[in-house]
């Protein structure tokens, strides 16, 4: 098969090119720094790509799929991967450039990237489009703001997308992790303040970049005639708050 995957230059992504080449499978793993995929493609070989991509500017999505090399040229698998979190402030103090960036990457380089790829895969009566999304589309929290509405957008759309589907075998699933670790998610959301970051993830035991890319290769090689429509994952350490009560004192 050949899966494109976009943030692949770390994470998720990185995890799950690895082990997709390792089954033989091959990968278009596409991100905006070409310098780091290109050093994973070192390491991978042949059946891994490198493709430099800004998802985030729709409107070169549709050539740089058009131009892709005649033996990855055919998508099975597209894995939306690409996105970021920016900020933890509440609503009245985000920074509304952040919010911009979130949408543009989150949103509307999601569904540039499947208008530019879906019709190949109707056309074939195949394909595997897989979205990943956030337990932050369903579960709010303190700080969330833009990036749970994002994420409650990817949620949607991706449910939308199987209605839409009836009659193909074109499958889609949206992938809905909580706390993960070892990835650069955190690092963006702080804006590079490493110190912050560490924080998330201390004093208890979190999933890992490895754990998604693991479910991730699952997912891809799930029996054709199964579509898992939703898959929220958290660490066992993780798990629902109860509902905030502002008390004003007596």
């Amino acid at each position: 098969m050949n899966i494109l995957i976009t943030g692949a230059s770390a994470g998720f992504g990185e995890a799950l090119s690895k082990l997709l080449v390792a089954k033989g499978h091959r990968v278009i793993g596409c991100a905006r720094r070409l310098d780091k995929l290109n050093i994973l493609a070192e390491s991978l070989g042949e059946l891994f790509l490198p493709v430099a991509m800004d998802v985030s500017n729709i409107a070169s999505l549709p050539q740089i799929i058009a131009d892709l090399p005649d033996d990855f040229k055919q998508i099975d698998v597209l894995v939306n991967n690409a996105g970021l979190a920016l900020g933890t402030e509440p609503a009245q103090n985000a920074n509304l450039d952040d919010w911009i960036q979130m949408v543009d990457t989150n949103i509307k380089g999601l569904m540039g990237l499947t208008h530019a790829v879906l019709p190949a895969m109707v056309a074939r009566d195949s394909g595997y489009i897989i979205n990943v999304g956030s337990i932050a589309g369903s579960w709010p929290y303190y700080g969330g703001n833009v990036y749970g509405a994002t994420k409650a957008f990817v949620k949607q759309f991706s449910l939308n997308l199987r209605a839409d589907l009836v009659g193909t075998q074109v499958r889609v699933t949206n992938l809905e992790p909580g706390n993960v670790a070892g990835t650069e998610f955190s690092n963006v959301r702080y804006h590079g303040d490493d110190d912050k970051a560490a924080k998330v993830y201390d004093g208890f035991k979190n999933m890992t970049g490895d754990d998604v890319g693991d479910i991730l290769l699952w997912l891809i090689e799930s029996p054709a005639h199964i579509n898992v429509n939703r898959l929220e994952v958290m660490p066992v350490a993780q798990t629902y708050n109860g509902l905030t009560i502002a008390k004003q004192d007596s």
